[in-house]
């Protein structure tokens, strides 16, 4: 597990990021970035900038985590500008974001900073709607146009939303909302349209849109746990593919018992002890016995001690280190070291 203590070497004297320059904040972002990203960003600078980014990069040795977030929330802007000159703007930037920090505190980040979306007049009264209405108002609508409007809402407001609709309704708006792709101006103005009509405002600009699966992740893990279990079994029955790649997205702290020994191995060796104490405390059994089964005999007993000196936590202190372990997890996913998709057995278990 990494040392908390670590620094980098332009930094050694910082907690965070206050000792560094301007100039040494920039390196040690495009060093988080990796060779390729790095490189990309770099193309962007003239000659001389370039020499000086670069000898600043080749001082590091170790960026500390907290470091690591407060440069990202201040330099983040950079990435966006530069990224929407190279290839697809925020996509790009929530890439490289989640390659870093992983892919909660990108959303984060980049939720704050991107910029906002044109949004029509009609979408932002659906999302001052009570979601009564505004289910009443899309209800009779074509599962495609649901899920073009559902997508424009928040997380939140999108769940309550869906579950309002029929049961026969959900299933195919979900699998509707993770497929959406760009969708061409034509028809994007011919829903605001009919939104339009319905809420008695006049014709704005073409909505943007922002569906797919992450969205689709979002909205379900929002929903009633048994609402969002079922649509997500219906959907399997229909497009397997989809259903796993939504439940990627999905992935929670107790998903971690779906992984093999191999891939829990590699997720401790990158987190902090005490975040594997404090998520720990309220997990499940099976998952406590997996966990420590993967570790020595010695650290299973001081994890076991300094989860009995916890005593009463918070309950958001204990989701915050779940997330932030699912957020190493989804990191080294995408990074090819762990493959979500191994369903552990229980042969697989350790004892």
């Amino acid at each position: 597990m990494p040392d908390p203590a670590a620094t980098s070497a332009p930094a050694a004297n910082a907690t965070q990021s206050e000792g560094m320059t301007r100039l040494q904040k920039l390196a040690a972002l495009l060093v988080m970035m990796g060779p390729d990203n790095a490189a990309a960003i770099l193309r962007q600078f003239p000659p001389r900038e370039v020499e000086a980014i670069t000898r600043e990069m080749v001082r590091f040795t170790l960026i500390t985590r907290e470091q690591q977030e407060a440069i990202l929330r201040e330099l983040t802007p950079v990435i966006l500008t530069a990224a929407t000159a190279v290839t697809a703007g925020v996509e790009t930037a929530r890439a490289t974001l989640e390659k870093a920090l992983g892919s909660f505190k990108a959303s984060d980040i980049l939720g704050r900073i991107a910029p906002s979306r044109p949004v029509p007049a009609a979408m932002q009264d659906l999302t001052e709607m009570d979601p009564r209405n505004v289910a009443n108002l899309i209800r009779d609508e074509h599962p495609q146009t649901i899920a073009f409007v559902i997508s424009h809402l928040p997380p939140e407001k999108a769940a309550q939303v869906v579950n309002l609709l029929r049961p026969e309704q959900r299933d195919q708006v979900i699998e509707r909302l993770a497929m959406l792709a760009p969708t061409p101006v034509e028809v994007t103005e011919k829903v605001a349209e009919v939104i339009n009509a319905k809420l008695g405002v006049k014709q704005t600009r073409a909505l943007t849109q922002t569906g797919g699966v992450t969205t689709a992740a979002d909205i379900l893990n929002a929903m009633d746990k048994e609402v969002s279990r079922s649509l997500l079994a219906s959907l399997e029955e229909r497009n397997p593919d989809l259903c796993m790649a939504i439940r990627k997205k999905m992935f929670t702290f107790e998903d971690l018992r779906r992984l093999d020994n191999q891939a829990i191995q590699r997720i401790l060796r990158e987190i902090e002890m005490r975040d594997l104490v404090l998520a720990l405390k309220k997990a499940s059994e099976p998952l406590k016995q997996l966990i420590l089964s993967n570790i020595s005999r010695r650290a299973a007993e001081t994890v076991r001690e300094e989860m009995a000196f916890l005593g009463h936590v918070k309950l958001r202190d204990i989701e915050a280190a779940q997330f932030r372990i699912i957020d190493v997890v989804r990191k080294l996913e995408a990074e090819g070291e762990i493959d979500l998709d191994v369903e552990n057995t229980p042969e697989d278990v350790v004892v």
